[in-house]
């Protein structure tokens, strides 16, 4: 398979104060063995398609079940060469 990266936007957005909801993304992705990391407006992982594609399904059921109002994902497949 692929590699590919993920971008994943957690609403509601609160600068400097992530909350349960994000945290929550966050720890599906890595307990995915994923290595997410947060930057100031969206979390990006990296890995292959069919461990991002299973964690997606946990990503999102984690943010909403912690108040997450929306989630905005974007994958796209990394070039190798």
């Amino acid at each position: 398979m692929a590699n590919a990266h993920l971008e994943v936007f957690v609403e509601p957005f609160r600068e400097n104060d992530p909350g349960p909801h994000v945290t929550a993304v966050i720890e599906a992705a890595a307990a995915a063995g994923l290595h997410p990391d947060m930057g100031p407006f969206a979390t990006e992982v990296q890995g292959d398609i069919a461990v991002l594609a299973d964690a997606i399904a946990q990503m999102i059921r984690a943010g909403f079940s912690q108040g997450a109002t929306a989630m905005q994902l974007r994958i796209e497949t990394i070039e190798t060469t």
